[in-house]
């Protein structure tokens, strides 16, 4: 006869694995995103930055 155990510890562990398997890709999600809002910041200040010399070495026409 099969011992009980047998069936029931694959079975546990494979219960276990999947949703395990299924953070794993969340965690890589939320790295990546995490990426994607640093370089979008980093872009954004440097654009703010350029933006700023240029209105500041640019003249804009208007001698009031």
């Amino acid at each position: 006869m099969v011992p009980h155990n047998f069936l029931i510890r694959p079975l546990l562990g494979l219960a276990l694995s999947v949703p395990l398997l299924g953070l794993q890709g969340c965690a890589v999600v939320a790295v990546a995103d995490a990426a994607v809002t640093v370089v979008a910041t980093g872009v954004s200040i440097t654009a703010k930055t350029v933006g700023a010399v240029a209105d500041a070495v640019i003249p804009d026409g208007d001698d009031d």
